[in-house]
């Protein structure tokens, strides 16, 4: 240490850049100014230490703990999707995936949680990802988490679209279309974004992409497919408001061609209490993926907006040294005293609220996807689990039922993705029910209100297995 204030032409506390020829940090991610030729002033590492108050480390620690809980809340889902029976869990690839993503996203925050690696290399280079394999972990799940987030939420939008807008039913090479581009993507995204800008310690303690090239190779292509997901979003639930708020003025038509559902009511005998239901109907049927879509990709949004701000103004104070004059010389008048300077930095950073909103909303969307695609009948299913490993449940009562009657029940638990909240009643393939025109389906992958329609169409097994003794004694 006494070496370097022995060489150290720069005032306190910046360092002299000659001081540290060889570093293997992330040199570019160094804040100085050239005060002389051939001398560079820097910052001492890191830059939010200088620029923020103390607070601002247990911002970031309270963020990368809600970023845990929505981890493990994510996990919860993800398992429970896995091991437990169909009509506990009302699961859908587009919802597994898009969860999958938003796990991935928590995980560049829990990462540096686990670890507390060093943010610096030096006394004034921060670390990269060549020389902290946690910086690389934690900035490449967070941009791949980042996309995949997206680009499910994208095609969850877009799903519900076609069918809602355009009648058409989304099968299989939807399924293969949707796998194809929610995962190679992100990982196209990822591999430009580590090759052609790389990863560093610039926000705390997780790494984020530098800047060089980012807005190229992460930025706009994000906010692009997050903005086609919010125009496709509204557009979605603007078709919906429109086809019920036109059947109210078109006395001679009915919703029959809307695809939705429709009901036997005249529209010239109908109440506005019965609009209202109409309507309320249509909300009810959406408002959980319409809900989820905006949610993360807002965040995502959010956070792309408040970080590339943040990055320019760096390396703005970078290149014209009159941006951050006043800090600097407060900096140096206070004998690196920052405490009396933060007024001179809030000038030309981000706010210390607005950094503590972007990274407490960016945590919270795996507790959100809890919220709105977790069921309370999943912990019942993970209790009845339990119970028959330990040999307690009810699998160990068994029934006698003819093979015709086994078969009957299995046939109709093909399709897993339609189910009812307010019940655990699974409904049926098209193959396997005939509807009318009138109950059309309106998603593959939101709540149906069906249950009547199952009742309807598989018949019960005290019928089959009274059917099966008949037929036998006749025999």
């Amino acid at each position: 240490m006494a070496s370097v204030n022995m060489g150290n032409l720069c005032p306190p506390p910046f360092f002299d850049s000659r001081l540290y020829p060889d570093s293997r940090g992330f040199v570019d991610g160094r804040l100085c100014q050239k005060i002389a030729n051939g001398v560079m002033c820097c910052l001492p590492c890191p830059l939010t230490d200088w620029v923020y108050p103390d607070s601002f480390r247990t911002i970031g620690t309270v963020a990368n703990w809600v970023a845990a809980i929505s981890a493990i809340c994510c996990l919860y889902l993800l398992l429970s999707w896995a091991f437990l029976p169909v009509d506990k869990t009302n699961r859908h690839y587009l919802s597994i995936c898009l969860t999958a993503g938003v796990f991935l996203m928590n995980l560049g925050f829990v990462v540096p949680l686990a670890a507390q690696p060093e943010q610096c290399y030096d006394k004034i280079t921060p670390h990269g990802m060549k020389t902290s394999k946690v910086c690389g972990a934690s900035g490449a799940l967070l941009i791949l988490g980042g996309w995949s987030g997206v680009m499910w939420a994208f095609l969850r939008s877009l799903s519900l679209h076609l069918q809602i807008c355009w009648q058409m039913a989304v099968g299989k090479p939807f399924m293969y279309f949707a796998q194809a581009a929610g995962w190679g993507v992100p990982l196209i995204g990822i591999i430009l974004a580590l090759v052609f800008s790389g990863v560093s310690f610039r926000f705390g303690t997780v790494c984020h992409i530098n800047h060089d090239n980012s807005l190229a190779d992460l930025w706009i292509p994000l906010l692009i497919f997050a903005g086609i997901t919010v125009i496709t979003t509204f557009a979605t639930f603007g078709y919906c408001v429109k086809v019920y708020l036109a059947s109210l003025a078109d006395n001679s038509a009915s919703t029959e061609g809307s695809g939705l559902p429709s009901y036997t009511n005249s529209i010239r005998t109908m109440t506005p209490r019965q609009a209202y239901r109409r309507i309320k109907r249509v909300i009810a049927l959406q408002w959980r993926g319409i809900a989820i879509v905006l949610i993360i990709v807002a965040d995502v949004i959010f956070f792309s907006v408040v970080f590339v701000f943040q990055d320019t103004v760096v390396e703005s104070v970078t290149s014209d040294p009159k941006v951050a004059e006043s800090w600097v010389l407060c900096l140096i008048g206070s004998s690196g005293d920052k405490n009396k300077c933060l007024k001179e930095a809030g000038k030309f950073v981000v706010n210390e609220a607005t950094v503590a909103a972007v990274l407490l909303l960016l945590g919270l969307n795996g507790v959100w996807l809890l919220f709105l695609l977790g069921r309370r009948s999943m912990l019942v299913g993970w209790v009845d689990l339990f119970k028959n490993l330990v040999g307690r449940g009810d699998s160990q009562k068994k029934e006698f039922v003819s093979v015709d009657a086994r078969h009957d029940m299995k046939a109709d638990t093909r399709s897993y993705e339609m189910l009812s909240r307010e019940n655990s009643a699974v409904v049926t393939t098209v193959t396997a029910v005939k509807h009318s025109s009138r109950d059309r389906q309106t998603s593959d992958y939101y709540e149906q209100n069906a249950p009547a329609a199952h009742a309807a169409a598989a018949p019960s097994v005290p019928a089959i297995a009274t059917a099966a003794l008949s037929k036998y004694k006749s025999a």
